[in-house]
């Protein structure tokens, strides 16, 4: 594609056409999908819409075609070899399918360390496995509820054989400074699962350059489609894996008692997979590259800005995040549970977030019952700000008269 001024990106995205006075500010939990994805996805399914690796005919060749170009799109993308790039429905299934194989190579009494700002998706899969000795534990955050090196050191026993972490926190948008906690983990013979969901959407990820073990996120919060995710190993971790899965198409032969299955990624790859997606998530790669991340990091940075000028004048808005790293607002409304407020917002046509976020020991490290999240990303304007503070203002005049 070719660059796309920014000024005029709102018209790739047909919902704005279709509602026009819609205020979209809950891209934490979903980004909308441009035309170039939704065109691409049809055009699979309206002209070579059948089943990929199986079949000898030429619609089949098109197809697995354009699904292995995915997969290379996706590998460039992130600076890995196509062999590393598993896709999955979602980064929260990676994140199981990561965890689920590799506490089969670990034993009772092994240690797995992870944080409070953890997505559900990187610590339940670990609490899981903990019924059969295998010890989950959290490091602690600092004053400003981040992330930093010498508290994981704090916590980090020679037992520790993973350390599940997240590269930005989907409430409070800090980005952890995950190279130096990777070069220090790896030092102790410690393995790195990378949450990257959250920071994808927004910064360029080098798996190479990072170094870490294994990584996962999902293609619908950055342009792409829902249903598609991918996870990323170093071909010498995957290979030495036994899947989660078992069925079609991921082995080579299969007699009665004994299977015989594919190396890395076909072996993870069980069933049909989502083909449509895929080719989806390759033009919202290509989206990505066409906007920059230099200009999606320059218009989050320039709104929150502007938001956060205008939150400071209203005295009610608790900010739990001052200091964010994104485009991400956590806060609540003084006496005004986060669910009522929603309500209110929807009214003014704002949509964003109110609750725990899919990451609940957030709120339990806050003292909180919930919180609204208002999460910015390239197509906002400054009338989706003013919105959002008309709605609070509104929110706060409701909710004295009682």
């Amino acid at each position: 594609m070719n660059k796309i001024n920014i000024e005029d990106i709102r018209k790739y995205f047909p919902i704005y056409n279709n509602n026009p006075d819609f205020h979209y500010l809950d891209n934490a939990a979903t980004s909308l999908k441009p035309s170039v994805v939704i065109d691409a996805m049809n055009d699979y399914y309206e002209n070579y819409g059948v089943n990929i690796h199986r079949g000898v005919y030429k619609m089949s060749y098109l197809a697995s075609t354009a699904y292995e170009d995915a997969r290379s799109k996706v590998a460039k993308f992130i600076n890995a070899d196509d062999r590393e790039v598993v896709f999955c429905r979602n980064a929260s299934e990676g994140l199981n399918q990561i965890d689920l194989m590799l506490a089969k190579t670990l034993k009772s009494g092994d240690h797995v360390l992870s944080t409070p700002l953890e997505h559900h998706s990187s610590i339940l899969p670990w609490q899981n496995v903990a019924s059969v000795g295998i010890i989950l534990d959290y490091i602690d955050l600092d004053e400003d509820y981040r992330i930093t090196l010498n508290n994981i050191k704090a916590k980090i026993t020679d037992n520790t054989k993973v350390l599940a972490i997240t590269y930005a926190s989907n409430t409070m948008g800090y980005i952890t400074d995950i190279k130096d906690i990777i070069s220090y983990a790896h030092q102790k013979g410690i393995l790195v699962v990378l949450d990257a969901a959250q920071y994808i959407p927004h910064a360029k990820v080098d798996v190479k350059d990072i170094d870490c073990d294994f990584l996962a996120f999902s293609a619908h919060k950055m342009f792409g489609p829902t249903g598609i995710g991918v996870f990323y190993g170093k071909y010498n971790l995957l290979k030495k894996l036994a899947p989660v899965y078992y069925g079609g198409d991921m082995n080579n032969d299969v007699d009665f008692y004994k299977t015989e299955i594919k190396k890395p990624p076909y072996c993870f790859e069980t069933g049909t997979p989502a083909i449509a997606e895929a080719i989806g998530l390759a033009k919202a790669i290509e989206f990505i590259e066409a906007v920059g991340y230099d200009q999606i990091q320059k218009v989050e940075k320039n709104l929150l800005d502007y938001a956060h000028s205008k939150l400071k004048e209203i005295k009610d808005v608790i900010i739990y995040n001052p200091n964010t790293d994104l485009g991400i607002i956590n806060f609540n409304i003084k006496d005004v549970h986060p669910h009522d407020a929603a309500t209110i917002f929807d009214n003014y046509n704002v949509a964003l977030r109110a609750g725990h976020h899919c990451a609940q020991l957030v709120s339990r490290t806050l003292g909180v019952n919930g919180t609204l999240r208002a999460s910015i990303y390239v197509y906002n304007t400054k009338e989706d700000i003013d919105a959002l503070v008309d709605g609070i203002k509104e929110t706060i005049s409701f909710f004295k008269q009682f």
